[in-house]
C-alpha cells in the first residue's frame, strides 16, 4: 500500500458497539479545533441545562469544562436534590427539555434508586445526586485531580529545569 514495511497507518481511536450484524464505528478522538457554531449550539445547550435546573430548585450546581480535555463530552454539570423524587424529577424535566431540541435520545441512568441520576445529554452530561452520595463520591473532586494533573506535571518538570 505504499508504506515501507513495518511502518503501520495511524487511526485514530475508535469505539466499535455491535447491533445486529452491524459495527457501528465512532471516532472518540476530537477534533483539534471546533467550529464555532458547534461550541455556540454547545454553550446553549449548558444554558439550557442550567435553566431548567435552577427552574427545578437544584442545589449546588457546579460545572466542569471538559472540552480539549476529554471526548466524552464538552461540559460535564454536577447538581444536587434534596430527596430521591426531587433528583428524580430534575432529571425527567430536564430530559424533556433536550429532547425538545435535540435529534438524538436522552437517556437516564440510575432511576431505579433515585440516589445519583445520570442524564446524558450528548455534550452535556449531568450528574444528579441526593447530597449524602454526592459527598461520598466526591465527583468533582475526581475531575479536578484529573484535568489539573498535566498541569500540574508540567509545572514540577518546570521547576525542576
Amino acid at each position: 500500500s505504499g508504506r515501507p514495511a513495518g511502518v503501520r497507518r495511524e487511526d485514530p481511536p475508535t469505539r466499535q458497539r455491535s447491533r445486529g450484524n452491524h459495527t457501528l464505528r465512532k471516532t472518540t478522538a476530537r477534533a483539534a479545533a471546533k467550529t464555532k457554531p458547534q461550541t455556540e449550539r454547545n454553550r446553549a445547550l449548558l444554558d439550557l441545562v442550567l435553566a431548567s435546573l435552577d427552574d427545578d430548585k437544584a442545589e449546588d450546581v457546579v460545572v466542569i469544562d471538559l472540552a480539549d480535555k476529554t471526548s466524552i463530552a464538552d461540559f460535564m454539570v454536577v447538581a444536587s436534590g434534596r430527596s430521591t423524587r426531587q433528583v428524580t424529577t430534575l432529571a425527567d424535566h430536564l430530559a424533556e427539555k433536550l429532547k425538545a431540541v435535540q435529534k438524538h435520545p436522552v437517556s437516564i441512568a440510575g432511576k431505579t434508586h433515585g440516589d445519583w441520576l445520570l442524564v446524558d445529554g450528548g455534550d452535556v452530561i449531568v450528574h444528579i445526586f441526593r447530597p449524602e452520595v454526592r459527598a461520598f463520591y466526591g465527583l468533582e473532586k475526581m475531575w479536578a485531580a484529573v484535568l489539573d494533573e498535566p498541569a500540574a506535571g508540567s509545572e514540577a518538570v518546570a521547576a525542576g529545569a
